[in-house]
């Protein structure tokens, strides 16, 4: 097998690679570092790609176990940046509608960060990234079936710490 061009699969995947990192990373300054070195990983690897999966599988299944293994020597406090939900819900010019729109966002943004990071990186890729469930288990190197059951516990999970907030700022406002 031929050695990937690492100048096309740059300029074709390193945007969506940059994503998925911010949102696992909720850091700029560290999505961008990451990044980086997901690109360098691959520069390093390229002769170990056997064409057993797509590219872009090989490429975010790289950036996934670079971020896990950030997260292990880093503890995840950063929020995630508003940017990259912006496809999440259409903004409105009415300011009560943004208002709403702002804490909501806030709320999901909170959600995710409460998540462990198996539970974050299937939200990532499948809700934020939306990669089928096929592409998310190969990125994630488990079953289709394990992707469904993580996928439908993490919103489990983010829906009752969105619940809980909410009823939280009621109770404070009563």
């Amino acid at each position: 097998m031929n050695r990937p061009n690492i100048e096309t699969l740059y300029r074709k995947h390193h945007q969506e690679v940059y994503k998925f990192l911010i949102c696992f990373t909720g850091c700029k300054n560290e999505a961008e570092d990451l990044t980086q070195e997901v690109f360098l990983k691959l520069i390093k690897s390229g002769s170990n790609y056997n064409g057993s999966c797509t590219i872009t599988t090989w490429i975010f299944s790289i950036a996934k176990h670079t971020a896990i293994d950030h997260y292990r020597k880093k503890k995840f406090y950063s929020i995630v940046k508003d940017s990259f939900f912006k496809n999440m819900s259409s903004l409105h010019s009415d300011p009560q509608h943004l208002i709403i729109h702002d804490e909501n966002k806030h709320l999901i943004h909170q959600a995710i960060l409460q998540l462990k990071p198996s539970y974050r990186a299937v939200i990532i890729l499948r809700g934020i990234n939306e990669f089928t469930i096929s592409e998310t288990a190969e990125i994630l190197n488990c079953s289709i079936s394990k992707v469904k059951v993580t996928y439908h516990r993490a919103l489990k999970r983010m829906k009752d710490d969105i619940e809980l907030s909410e009823l939280k700022e009621v109770l404070k406002n009563a």
